[in-house]
């Protein structure tokens, strides 16, 4: 068994179930990849899904689906994704191990990929959902 790729807290997945509710026709989640942009290098990207790619992995919690794509797979293990609502803003939050660094507006970030070594002598008992 493999260890999953991230976790979703309640109310990722609640956000995560709206933002399907309100697309309406095809939508069945998310999708989490990575891209290369911003201050710091790397931004995460968040695209509705329509069709599932059978090379992405799925994340399930609360009916809430997440797929992440093959290339972000060994920048997001470990990370747990969150929604959050502040006075300034709202949005997604992910607090991720492979994580080194943030710009000053946060909005992109600088990862390194996971450490797998680490990982399993870490005895994460969660395990791959797919």
């Amino acid at each position: 068994m493999g260890f999953a790729v991230m976790s979703l807290t309640d109310a990722a997945a609640g956000r995560v179930r709206s933002i399907v509710e309100n697309a309406g026709g095809d939508a069945k989640g998310i999708r989490l990849s990575i891209k290369k942009g911003g201050c710091a290098g790397m931004e995460y990207a968040v695209d509705l899904v329509a069709e599932a790619n059978t090379k992405d992995d799925l994340i399930e919690h609360q009916g809430a689906k997440v797929w992440v794509a093959p290339e972000a797979v060994l920048y997001l293990l470990g990370t747990q994704m969150d929604f959050e609502v502040t006075a300034l803003r709202s949005g997604f939050t992910f607090k991720n191990p492979n994580q080194t660094s943030a710009c000053g507006c946060g909005e992109s970030v600088e990862l390194k990929p996971a450490d797998l070594a680490a990982l399993a002598a870490s005895g994460n008992p969660v395990v791959r959902a797919n």
